[in-house]
């Protein structure tokens, strides 16, 4: 009797829904609906978390250009840096008041090994040039030193600061004469007595002497008066000098095509 009345109860209910096969979708539907929301809740996130790492790797790679195109773009800065620096002090190599007439060959440094017991250069021009050993070697700003040695496409040059290097120079309007002496790339050179009655001031500019048998022609600048020493009674007092020439950051170089007069 009990289970007759239910029947009849949910098949009442089934009709009034709209027939049978309706009833059972809607109840299939109620019961599935709450398992549908929350697949659907669960399966956004996953979307988005799709979505965002897809994104990420697009960031990371837009990243990954833009740090290549600013690492050329800095490279080629460097490079136009240096090719501006080069050309600057080429410039300066083809406008050396100083030579006067005399011929040179401007020749671009390829090795720079200064230190305390030697101070050389080597250049890439050499006896086809014209380049002969004792030549004297100019830069921007004064003498650098004199050629050493050459083969038929390079030279080695002795700087002024090496310290077997020797140079006759003239100071003052009496052109008194004296001999600067390398000692060492970071310490210039020295003038070793000198007579008191004849002196200098720092910040004098010495210059190539034209003594008998020298191996310099005359007037080119050599030196600038950094520092005077004299013992108190002598009759002789010493002076550090420091080249006008930057010998030891030289780019280009001109060889002064000069020999001594026989």
């Amino acid at each position: 009797m009990t289970l007759t009345l239910v029947a009849l109860v949910v098949s009442l209910g089934f009709y009034q829904a709209g027939g049978v096969a309706k009833g059972l979708r809607g109840a299939a539907g109620g019961i599935l609906s709450p398992f549908t929301w929350t697949v659907n809740e669960i399966a956004r996130p996953i979307g988005h978390l799709f979505a965002g790492a897809a994104n990420y790797s697009n960031m990371l790679a837009q990243n990954q250009t833009l740090r290549a195109e600013l690492g050329r773009a800095q490279m080629a800065a460097s490079e136009n840096t240096a090719a501006l620096a080069s050309l600057a002090q080429l410039e300066a190599q083809l406008h050396i008041p100083f030579v006067g007439s005399t011929p040179t060959v401007v020749a671009p440094v390829n090795g720079l090994s200064p230190t305390n017991f030697a101070a050389t250069i080597s250049i890439a021009k050499g006896s086809n040039d014209g380049i002969l050993p004792g030549m004297p070697v100019v830069a921007n700003g004064g003498l650098v030193g004199t050629v050493l040695s050459t083969t038929k496409h390079g030279s080695i040059v002795r700087l002024l600061t090496d310290p077997n290097s020797t140079i006759s120079v003239t100071f003052g309007a009496q052109s008194v004469n004296a001999l600067a002496t390398g000692r060492g790339v970071n310490n210039g050179l020295a003038l070793s007595a000198i007579a008191v009655s004849n002196p200098l001031r720092v910040g004098e500019t010495l210059f190539t002497s034209a003594l008998s048998g020298g191996t310099m022609p005359s007037g080119l600048p050599v030196a600038r008066v950094t520092k005077l020493s004299i013992t108190p009674g002598s009759s002789v007092y010493t002076a550090t000098v420091t080249p006008l020439a930057a010998v030891n950051q030289l780019a280009y170089v001109d060889v002064v095509l000069w020999e001594p007069s026989a």
